[in-house]
């Protein structure tokens, strides 16, 4: 009697459908084809970075978009020269260790850095430096979208970067954040204010951010 040897059919793995693998490249032509202006290239840059960053509530989304929009129509950010002196009031005003004035520019996601204020005066070697507005930052992405929706946000310094790095040195703890001018959708750059403590009125400190950041928008 002849012995039947049993065979084991192998599993094979079943590979994507033609069609599902167009389907995926027809999606990301797409993508391309609907970015047509920088501001949405901005907002696909910005939704990546801050998903992967774990960091990113939906109606933030709508807030970005409409400072973007609207930044043609805002009032601009004032000279140096004119942003220096109402700067040093704010920093002896507010009894602070630090004022850092930045322009902002939201369609390619980068602020400048235009006067830089510590106890002994003005730091000229952090003028003109550039860095993200957005980043993987948890911090500083909250400050921004609450800069953009009109208001002052405090918190614990964090060092994100050169300038963050900048302000620790000259011994800030606590950081005040506004927007450049104050209104809701209108963003024109920001004033960072250190201090090396919690202020204990906050109130007052964010009264008297929202005034020199008025002033400083022409």
């Amino acid at each position: 009697m002849a012995i039947v040897k049993k065979t084991t059919p192998r599993k094979r793995v079943a590979k994507p459908p033609k069609d599902d693998m167009r389907t995926y490249i027809d999606k990301a032509i797409e993508l391309v084809k609907w970015i047509d202006t920088p501001w949405k290239l901005f907002e696909v840059v910005i939704l990546g970075v801050l998903l992967f960053g774990g960091y990113f509530a939906w109606d933030s989304r709508q807030v970005i978009l409409n400072a973007i929009t609207q930044s043609n129509h805002v009032a601009k950010l004032k000279e140096i020269d004119a942003l220096q002196p109402i700067a040093e009031k704010l920093l002896k005003d507010l009894d602070a260790a630090t004022v850092v004035v930045y322009r902002a520019a939201l369609v390619v996601n980068s602020r400048t850095t235009m006067v830089a204020l510590g106890q002994t005066g003005r730091d000229k070697s952090m003028d003109g430096m550039n860095s993200s507005l957005f980043g993987n930052d948890a911090d500083r992405n909250s400050a921004m979208i609450a800069m953009l929706n009109g208001e002052v946000q405090c918190s614990k310094h964090t060092v994100s970067g050169k300038s963050t790095e900048w302000e620790a040195k000259q011994g800030v703890t606590f950081i005040c954040r506004g927007s450049i001018p104050p209104d809701m959708g209108s963003f024109e750059g920001y004033t960072s204010v250190g201090f090396k403590t919690e202020p204990q009125d906050l109130t007052a400190v964010k009264t008297r951010l929202n005034l020199a950041n008025t002033d400083m928008a022409k």
